[in-house]
């Protein structure tokens, strides 16, 4: 197993400077939406929309948001470590949310931390680089499966009647999606770089290896049928669809759930442009769809708005907490393993391999 003497600095993506700053930016954007939603003239609505605010459903959003978090920890352990304490993961699976809450890319980000912790108790760099292709493409794959069943139900006449561009499209566009990401272990490692290949060419190949190992584990991993996993990744997909709708409930929108989790997904992906926080990528993203889904575009601002605030302040106030906490764990040396890399995870990545390709 690869270690580090290095457990106490943070790397330079990770460093704590800079993402200080990258949380100034994102709550400065936040505060100048507000100020916007307050004194932009025209935008009367949506002013009366957020002073109409059902309180008690936005108590219930930040409760689904804490589920949705905690549905994270439960996917964290049969992912990279069976061996790992409930602690442990919590720490872990927290810190990263938190640094998702301030870094794009769909948690990217969160999972570099992770990988940081992981390779510092001495789990290896490629076992790491590995698992968490296998934990992302797991965790993002319930949106696909979700959005190939609900375009089918939806044309099926399932909620309201929308066209055939709105149900069957988006379905068959995720089908064919996971038909690729299912493919991507035939292609194989590919040839390893020879001595004299340069830092690019390096890169290159140890990136398309742990996409091919991390999409054969994924596959393998989801085959064991953990119960933890499973109730992970769909509880983390559900809640989070949940805060959407209880912030829709705050401001009196009342929409189909069919709507809710369709534009959920295709809203979603606004958070993959490089920007702090995703705001203004995902919020446009969930604002457009929903309304050209038929909901009302005041209330849709203003719920998406709640669910914006409370998806950055609920993971960065409690991934603040237990990175502090985690930071202790691995500066401790009483304190025990954060993981034990398993004599058996060789053979779950040959496994892997001929698991796809048998």
């Amino acid at each position: 197993m690869a270690t580090s003497t290095d457990t106490s600095t943070l790397p330079a993506e990770l460093d704590l400077r800079r993402l200080g700053r990258r949380a100034l930016q994102v709550i400065a954007v936040l505060v100048l939406l507000g100020l916007a939603a307050m004194l932009t003239p025209g935008l009367g609505e949506l002013r009366a929309k957020l002073d109409d605010a059902i309180w008690g459903w936005l108590v219930v959003a930040v409760v689904l948001e804490g589920l949705s978090g905690m549905s994270y920890v439960l996917m964290f352990r049969p992912v990279f470590c069976r061996l790992m304490s409930f602690r442990s993961a919590m720490e872990i699976s927290w810190s990263e949310l938190g640094m998702g809450s301030l870094v794009p890319a769909s948690g990217i980000g969160g999972l570099a931390l992770g990988a940081w912790v992981l390779t510092r108790d001495g789990m290896s760099a490629e076992h790491v680089a590995e698992r968490s292709v296998a934990f992302f493409l797991i965790k993002s794959s319930v949106n696909f499966v979700a959005v190939a069943v609900l375009g089918v139900i939806m044309f099926a006449g399932v909620g309201p009647s929308e066209s055939v561009w709105l149900t069957l499209l988006p379905a068959a566009m995720s089908v064919a999606l996971i038909a690729a990401i299912l493919s991507v272990p035939r292609f194989g490692p590919g040839r390893v770089p020879g001595d004299g290949a340069g830092r690019v060419r390096r890169a290159v190949a140890k990136g398309r290896a742990a996409l091919i190992e991390g999409t054969a584990a994924a596959i393998v991993i989801v085959r064991r049928g953990d119960p933890l996993l499973i109730i992970g990744a769909i509880g983390y997909w559900a809640f989070d669809n949940a805060v959407l709708w209880a912030t829709l409930h705050a401001f009196d929108v009342d929409v189909p759930l069919t709507v809710v989790l369709m534009g959920y997904l295709i809203g979603q992906l606004g958070g993959l442009l490089p920007i702090p926080g995703g705001i203004g990528g995902i919020d446009g993203g969930l604002i457009g769809t929903l309304i050209v889904y038929g909901a009302p575009a005041a209330g849709t601002a203003a719920a998406v708005l709640a669910y914006r605030v409370i998806l950055f302040w609920l993971p960065l106030l409690a991934g603040a907490v237990a990175f502090v906490s985690l930071k202790r764990a691995i500066d401790h040396p009483g304190r025990p393993d954060l993981c034990r890399e398993a004599t058996t995870e060789g053979a779950e990545r040959e496994a892997a391999r001929r698991g796809v390709t048998a």
